[in-house]
């Protein structure tokens, strides 16, 4: 394949002046998707309509638009609706679904001149760890097929790092966009609540914490893509602030020796560059953790796919049927107590993000797994519980915060992990801002 650049910005540049074609970028992609796809499992659909959209835009350009991502392929996730292509959640009883409409978030990325690549593999309901299902089968991670990108965005994280497109759009209810990237060496950011429209699409299972995400390889790439998603600049100057590092997050949660090594390494680097770093960490109430916030997902699901459970339960994953099996035992004060437990989190978060604006975590406390298990094992020597990987994400959810996986190193086996910054809701712009200064010191590092 011809010369091309990889990032987002530049192959938009490119076709806007003519120098390279506006299909070529989705040339090249398709060529390493035939090549390397098979062997991951990260896109589960390609667009049969991508050469449509590529004449398209070009007699677009043609007219004199202005097309910020032109020529551009991208990833969707599929439990985002794309007009015209079957989006199944991972879920065998959504295998014959097909969107009626784009999702807001599809509609302004083909209205800046992007060209829908394909659909990446998501778990089931994006309600596992792990991109796992009976319907597609496993999705690996390209630093190591024995390995798991994670979930639920493993499929469009997987896509990115291994270069079939600069641009994926995923989405994050409890750190679905911030984890998988971390474990393949990428960038996922995700907004403040509301920040991008959601839908329209499929019910959530909750409500008011899932946010569409874009995922990149660069700094650039998500800045222009938060552009063509909100209609607005969001990076903005800011002096280096005080960041406050909470490497445990206020939790008792274990770090693999190489996360604890790498992230005090990342910081230690920020530090040097001038960054007022100060340890702190949110006091978290009682009740207010991740096992008490989980009614509410088993609750969700047990009242959208409930019945078609009772009916064929054969037609649900394990870990999904688990967790309906578990909302249609609840009573309705659990689920009640865990409405409690979020609140108690989100304002906890909140608070805490009002007297340190930035606060640093590891973005998980181990690197990826292996691909047959639906969680690590162990972590930091310890037995682990099946949600002890997503320790450190689901709060900014809960308190509707902007947050950003960058990349910040490898384990002693060549392993990326992710250093994650959070900021208060609505502070997106000075995240970004922050997170364009810091990438390039921690890219690398460890």
């Amino acid at each position: 394949m011809r010369d091309l650049p990889e990032t987002a910005t530049e192959i938009a540049s490119l076709v806007t002046s003519g120098t390279i074609r506006v299909g070529d970028a989705l040339a090249r992609s398709l060529h390493r998707v035939a090549r390397d796809n098979p062997g991951l499992n990260a896109i589960i659909r390609l667009n049969p309509q991508a050469s449509a959209e590529v004449t398209a835009v070009h007699h677009r350009l043609q007219a004199g638009e202005l097309l910020p991502l032109a020529g551009v392929p991208v990833v969707i996730k599929d439990n985002l609706w794309v007009a015209g292509l079957a989006i199944t959640q991972g879920s065998q009883l959504f295998a014959d679904f097909v969107a009626p409409t784009d999702a807001v978030a599809v509609a302004r990325l083909r209205a800046a001149g992007a060209i829908i690549l394909g659909i990446g593999a998501t778990s089931e309901f994006a309600c596992i760890g792990v991109t796992n299902t009976q319907l597609y089968g496993m999705t690996r991670n390209p630093i190591d097929p024995s390995l798991t990108p994670g979930g639920s965005s493993g499929g469009p994280s997987a896509a990115v790092a291994a270069g079939f497109a600069p641009l994926a759009l995923g989405t994050d209810a409890g750190g679905s966009t911030r984890r998988p990237p971390a474990h393949v060496g990428v960038i996922g950011f995700k907004p403040s609540q509301d920040l991008v429209p959601y839908g329209p699409g499929f019910e959530e299972p909750v409500w008011g914490i899932s946010v569409i995400c874009p995922i990149a390889r660069n700094m650039v790439d998500i800045a222009l893509a938060m552009r063509v998603l909100t209609g607005q600049s969001l990076m903005s100057q800011i002096a280096r602030p005080a960041l406050a590092y909470a490497a445990h997050f206020g939790l008792d949660q274990p770090l693999d020796a190489d996360v604890a090594r790498v992230t005090d390494s990342a910081v230690d680097r920020l530090r040097r560059a001038g960054y007022p770093v100060e340890t702190a960490a949110p006091v978290w109430p009682e009740g207010s953790g991740r096992a008490d916030v989980a009614p509410l997902q088993w609750a969700g699901l047990a009242a959208l796919y409930g019945a078609a459970f009772r009916h064929d339960p054969s037609r649900f994953g394990d870990g999904i049927a688990d967790q309906i099996m578990r909302g249609l035992g609840l009573r309705g004060v659990e689920v009640a107590q865990a409405h409690q437990a979020s609140h108690r989190m989100g304002e906890t978060l909140r608070a805490f993000l009002g007297r340190h604006p930035f606060v640093i975590t590891p973005t998980t406390p181990c690197p990826a797994w292996p691909v047959e298990d639906v969680a690590p094992r162990f972590i930091g020597g310890l037995a682990a519980s099946p949600r002890d990987h997503a320790a450190f994400t689901s709060q900014a959810n809960h308190a509707g915060s902007p947050a950003i996986s960058l990349p910040c190193g490898h384990t002693s086996t060549g392993l990326p992990l992710g250093l994650q910054i959070m900021a208060a809701p609505g502070a997106d712009a000075a995240l970004l801002a922050l997170a364009q200064d810091v990438a390039p010191m921690l890219a690398g590092q460890g």
